[in-house]
């Protein structure tokens, strides 16, 4: 990690800039595989299946006989561990849930919102150096509670041909049957175009490295939603003298071992605790059986000395990281402080790892600074909220009048005609 000691504060943003490629490039190539899938279909996803995985493919979905097979492998220990994961996750999102309120905003004029669930939704899970079937959960869950009608899942393909187990067996615990052994840039193709095998959806869920990302952007500027540009993981801690050095260490790496082009922050407003913390990251590196993708990871990684805890705070906000772990004495107090941030993780027994993994809390979160204006996934994500209105004909007396007197302001005579010709047949069965 580069330490930078109390760096000017118009230097900030050229210290945190996060790793990334050529966009250019990344576009057209992204573009590429995009175009090619959208022609070949199945043909071009196995074709790239094989390029990029080095798996030849018979069939790309998942027969029941492999699903049924992976539950069979896992161990009972795991499978309760996906499930407590699970009952704190549908716990959190189910009390998303809004109560439907009908408004009367004047005598005989009522206004309303109804939720409703997005009928096709496609789930996109890394696989490549880990296979996450956490996020299986985290995308499944909500999307069953919200009552979306189809839920496929695209996933990278192991070397030998299968998906891993733990990714089956959690989509079986929510009740998703349809998986797709494809990765990558052509997964999101296949799920924003269909294909012979991969239904179309309406909207696309998931992380995944820039590729993928790129791949999403790419496809919702041609009418298919996106949840968010989510990106490689990120960490920033907050560390005060308080903090535990070992405790924050093992945090930074906790990120940086997703893969080598994330990113992880350490700022504090103590030099000895800088200090302290770098000697136990290598320590712990050292140890890590993914050693060397936490170390590239770290590269691209700053740690910085402040002069305070406000300098510390308008960093935060500067930044708006993925994750924030505020490993202080006062974490609740500068907690509310913050206002760019994709989920927040108060005091030091709290580490990033329980909202990855059960807490309740979503973790597909906004990456690359878009936490500035994205919210992570939640149960509204899968649902759309539709307005209704509904006038009596005392209503429509009462506010008729200034309808008509907007619309001729504006020109838009028809509009306003729309009201006047009821407002003249007022004894009209229709009202």
């Amino acid at each position: 990690m580069t330490t930078y000691i109390e760096p000017a504060q118009d230097q900030w943003a050229k210290l945190l800039l996060r790793p990334s490629l050529d966009t250019q490039n990344l576009d057209a190539t992204v573009q590429e595989v995009l175009n090619t899938v959208r022609e070949e279909g199945d043909q071009g996803l196995k074709a790239y299946t094989e390029k990029f995985d080095r798996v030849v493919l018979d069939a790309l979905e998942v027969s029941k006989e492999e699903i049924a097979e992976a539950i069979d492998s896992l161990t009972n220990t795991l499978k309760i561990a996906i499930q407590t994961a699970r009952d704190n996750i549908r716990r959190f999102h189910l009390a998303q849930r809004e109560e439907e309120q009908v408004i009367e905003t004047m005598p005989g004029v009522s206004c309303w919102r109804r939720s409703v669930a997005i009928d096709k939704v496609g789930l996109y899970i890394p696989g490549g150096t880990a296979p996450l079937f956490s996020s299986v959960l985290m995308l499944g869950v909500p999307a069953k509670i919200a009552g979306c009608q189809e839920i496929i899942l695209c996933t990278p393909p192991q070397k030998d041909g299968t998906v891993h187990p733990a990714i089956l067996y959690t989509a079986s615990l929510v009740g998703i049957t349809r998986i797709f052994k494809v990765g990558g840039a052509q997964a999101i193709a296949a799920m924003a175009y269909g294909t012979e095998s991969v239904p179309a959806v309406y909207k696309i869920f998931g992380p995944g490295n820039q590729y993928v990302t790129a791949a999403k952007q790419l496809v919702s500027r041609q009418g298919v939603a996106i949840d968010m540009p989510a990106g490689p993981s990120e960490v920033l801690v907050y560390a005060d003298r308080s903090s535990h050095p070992d405790f924050v260490a093992a945090d930074l790496l906790s990120q940086a071992e997703h893969g080598t082009d994330s990113q992880v922050v350490l700022i504090t407003d103590s030099a000895r605790m800088l200090e302290e913390i770098k000697k136990e990251v290598q320590q712990q590196l050292n140890q890590l059986p993914r050693k060397e993708i936490a170390a590239g990871a770290l590269e691209n990684s700053v740690a910085i000395l402040l002069a305070d805890q406000s300098q510390a705070i308008q960093l935060i906000n500067t930044y708006a990281p993925e994750h924030l772990i505020l490993a202080l004495k006062n974490a609740e107090e500068v907690g509310l402080q913050v206002t760019n941030a994709g989920s927040v993780f108060l005091g030091h027994y709290t580490p990033e790892s329980v909202g990855d993994y059960a807490s309740g809390t979503n973790h597909t979160l906004p990456t690359n600074g878009y936490a500035r204006m994205y919210s992570g996934v939640s149960l509204d994500s899968f649902i759309k909220k539709i307005t209704y209105q509904r006038l009596s004909k005392e209503g429509l007396a009462r506010i008729g009048p200034a309808v008509e007197e907007l619309a001729a302001a504006e020109h838009l005579m028809a509009h306003k005609n729309a009201v006047s010709i009821r407002l003249k047949n007022q004894n009209n069965e229709i009202l």
